[in-house]
């Protein structure tokens, strides 16, 4: 999602690092590349405008401008800088999960297509699975063909129950009858989708006012594509009028977008972004957070997620065995990277995995990595390999390709195509080791995980 973002910032980390220090002359010059780098990813103009003026007040005169080096200072501010513009607070939300004796009502809004319904399905997943909550799944989306049984089919996924409105094209009597039935089976939430329009209407504000005045909700979410780019702030705006909105969910972050709505809609409506979805899988929201995601928008990627997904979803011996093994040596071998080939799919596929990755790692896979469709075939490359030739891949020349790739049923240039993407697995490896910074940042946010 915020791919033109990180790899502006790279480029500009890497032309300060051969400088000898932060001058006035290469502060500004640096600040005009991040407020072009900012309005070519669709960050909303008033945003940029306070950005830079907060970077530049810190950065001219500061004592990192004869202290650190360029590189450093600059990460350093504007780090703290992208922290401080998207940080959440996340007491609304916090005391809506902890108001458990009463019934909780979030009503979910925003335009048609930004993802509401999935959005409702996978609210309803995480609170049941990080608070053992009671929810209930519920839509007022009497014009949008099946969008009440893509709700059923979405409670079913997200194993949490689905109020039935037994044909009802009333969206006031389907909310009052919703609410009444949560209140009296004893739910702890009760969600409730809204119908959207493909763009802003007066008629969609009224129904929406109308249904948040009989719900009566904790909670009002706006959900927000984040590959709108600059028609999210307007959007945001409008809602914000007919609303009182209380927190955003941003949608499509795993999406081809520039990232300038993430910065711009905090800002537009004054109230935290509290999740965001990460793919199509009901279990895909995360909490957000802004040091994270500051993180990936310098290129540093989102390191800590990775090691925390591998965690959660992969327990097995061989996989512990094997890390024990990589970290004794030098580089990966081929059994090494066939065990990691094996977890791809576990952890979400290629794509999940590689957008989590640092910029300058993930330039160095990006024409390398494995598609999510070729695991299998890699597989069974390797697989037709010997155990020698696994330890020592430096030995496979023509003839053991050749007899390799008949083992196979491949081509000796599928081979050689699996060799390369190994390559560029050991000299991601490799940028790792040698790089202090990714380091002390997994090491600090692992600290930080621990003491909450």
């Amino acid at each position: 999602m915020v791919d033109t973002l990180s790899r502006r910032f790279s480029e500009l980390v890497a032309q300060l690092r051969g400088k000898p220090r932060l001058t006035e002359a290469n502060i500004s010059e640096t600040i005009r590349e991040i407020r072009i780098a900012l309005l070519e990813a669709d960050v909303s103009l008033s945003v940029v405008k306070l950005f830079i003026s907060s970077i530049r007040e810190k950065a001219i005169g500061s004592q990192i401008v004869s202290q650190l080096s360029p590189g450093q200072a600059l990460v350093g501010v504007v780090n703290q800088e992208l922290v401080d513009l998207m940080q959440s607070n996340n007491r609304s939300l916090e005391r809506s999960i902890t108001n458990s004796k009463n019934l909780n009502c979030i009503l979910l809004a925003g335009l048609q297509g930004s993802g509401k319904t999935t959005t409702a399905g996978k609210l309803g997943r995480w609170f049941k699975e990080h608070h053992s909550s009671r929810v209930l799944l519920a839509s007022c989306d009497v014009y949008r063909p099946a969008a009440i049984e893509q709700i059923r089919v979405l409670s079913q996924s997200a194993e949490v129950d689905f109020y039935d409105a037994e044909g009802s094209k009333d969206p006031f009597e389907i909310v009052l009858n919703a609410k009444k039935n949560a209140s009296r089976n004893g739910y702890d939430y009760l969600i409730v989708d809204t119908a959207g329009r493909l763009a802003l209407d007066q008629s969609m504000m009224e129904e929406l006012s109308k249904i948040h005045e009989l719900l009566e909700p904790c909670d009002n979410f706006f959900i927000v594509d984040a590959m709108q780019g600059q028609d999210a702030i307007n959007v945001a705006k409008a809602f914000s009028k007919a609303l009182p909105l209380t927190g955003v969910i941003l949608t499509k972050t795993d999406g081809d977008s520039r990232g300038g709505s993430l910065l711009s809609v905090r800002q537009v409506v004054k109230v935290p972004v509290h999740f965001v979805g990460t793919g199509e899988k009901v279990e895909s929201l995360e909490l957000f957070n802004a040091e994270k995601m500051a993180a990936r928008i310098l290129g540093m990627g989102d390191i800590l997620s990775l090691v925390k997904d591998a965690q959660k979803q992969i327990n097995d011996d061989k996989v512990q065995a094997t890390l024990d093994r990589v970290r004794k040596r030098k580089n990966l071998n081929l059994e090494d990277f066939q065990v990691q080939i094996e977890q791809l799919s576990v952890m979400g596929g290629v794509g999940s995995i590689l957008e989590k990755l640092p910029m300058s790692m993930r330039n160095i896979l990006k024409n390398d990595a494995i598609s999510s469709d070729n695991l299998g075939k890699a597989l069974v490359i390797i697989n037709s390999m010997t155990n020698f030739e696994k330890r020592n891949p430096h030995i496979l020349r023509g003839s053991r390709k050749r007899r390799i790739a008949g083992g196979s049923g491949t081509s000796v240039q599928e081979v050689n195509r699996l060799l390369n993407q190994f390559k560029s697995m050991q000299k991601v490896g490799k940028q790792f080791k040698q790089s202090s910074m990714l380091k002390n940042f997994v090491k600090k946010a692992g600290l930080r995980a621990l003491k909450q």
